[in-house]
């Protein structure tokens, strides 16, 4: 897929802007200085069009034009004492006063409808109050379920050396797991904590996707290439974005929300700063804001959500398959058939 731009708009554009865009696009890795110059390009302006376009033609490039739409069931809910700030479920934002999990066989019931309607990949998602010695047997119910070759992710408290394996062997493919903005500060978690679990995934050869959020209006440019080039370097299968959704009557939820326009700018920025082996690129929350500026993998959602007020986000915040569907085919892209060629990726 190519994009004509306008002779009017070239002359328009920036030749610093230009020429890191063109570097990118050879393939190229992009140093910090260079990407902290893209990330504060006006995103009003005809240098931040000729960003996204780029990043949407390189999107398609290496991925052949195919999105994909994955699925997040949250399995439980409740005060969680890692108080991450920005989550509904920290105890200190007072959201869900009290605990509550769904049952085993809703969860199955729930991951079988979305296989049924063709998702690419199953996340189980739990707070970190939910044990990972519970998210074992869970896992393991819901594989003996699922058909052989759909792929299942948790995205989980984290786990050590040991666990993983575990994870494994029950039937797990892979982890979601990121070092996010300011861990460690606004949240109890420590980077390093993180990084432990990132390794025993590689270590057990587990699969690792990750992105870069929450993110925020306050978040200072040198956080967010810190964060594009954490994500980009931890061996991960996809990298991409999550926009920071505002937790009514609360610390962070006060700061507010960053509009999509500037999404849009910063999810090309990260796209064009990862290199071209990783061929998802994620945006979520889902609008088509996101496919048109390069993302090719979005989720759908059911059950609790930590941007979510409300016990089911399936009724709230969540998007259908179907309406994922639809955006990803008024952007332009065709959506992937049966298992994510994202996860799988790696084996390649």
């Amino acid at each position: 897929m190519s994009f004509i731009i306008s002779e009017r708009l070239v002359n328009m554009i920036n030749k610093k802007v230009e020429s890191i865009v063109a570097k990118a696009l050879e393939g190229q890795i992009l140093n910090k200085e260079e990407i902290a110059f893209l990330f504060e390009v006006d995103h009003e302006s005809e240098d931040s069009l000729h960003i996204q376009a780029a990043s949407r033609e390189l999107s398609a490039k290496t991925s052949n034009n195919l999105a994909e739409i994955h699925c997040h069931v949250g399995i439980n809910l409740g005060p969680c004492a890692h108080n991450c700030k920005w989550c509904s479920f920290a105890a200190v934002n007072k959201v869900f006063p009290k605990a509550a999990s769904l049952s085993t066989e809703e969860v199955i019931e729930k991951c079988l409808k979305f296989e049924a309607e063709g998702v690419n990949a199953i996340y189980l998602v739990t707070t970190g109050m939910y044990s990972i010695k519970r998210l074992i047997q869970t896992v393991k119910e819901v594989r003996s379920h699922l058909k052989p070759d759909t792929v299942l992710i948790a995205n989980a408290d984290d786990f050590n050396v040991e666990e993983a394996r575990q994870l494994k062997e029950a039937g797990l493919n892979g982890a979601y797991h990121a070092i996010r903005f300011r861990e460690g500060i606004e949240s109890s978690i420590p980077v390093e904590k993180r990084l432990a679990t990132i390794q025993a995934i590689h270590q057990t050869g587990l699969v690792l996707g990750t992105c870069v959020e929450p993110i925020g209006p306050e978040h200072s440019t040198e956080e967010l290439v810190n964060a594009t080039v954490t994500a980009r370097e931890v061996g991960a299968v996809f990298s991409g974005l999550m926009k920071r959704i505002a937790i009514p009557n609360t610390e962070i939820g006060n700061r507010g929300m960053v509009e999509e326009k500037r999404l849009s700018h910063l999810l090309a920025v990260i796209r064009l700063s990862t290199q071209h082996e990783m061929i998802g690129m994620c945006w979520h929350e889902p609008s088509i804001a996101g496919p048109m500026a390069g993302a090719n993998l979005m989720w759908a959602e059911t059950g609790s959500s930590p941007r979510d007020t409300h016990h089911d986000c399936e009724h709230t915040r969540g998007k259908s398959v179907a309406e994922i569907r639809k955006m990803y085919e008024d952007a332009g892209w065709k959506v992937l058939e049966g298992a994510s060629r994202i996860w799988n990726s790696s084996k390649a």
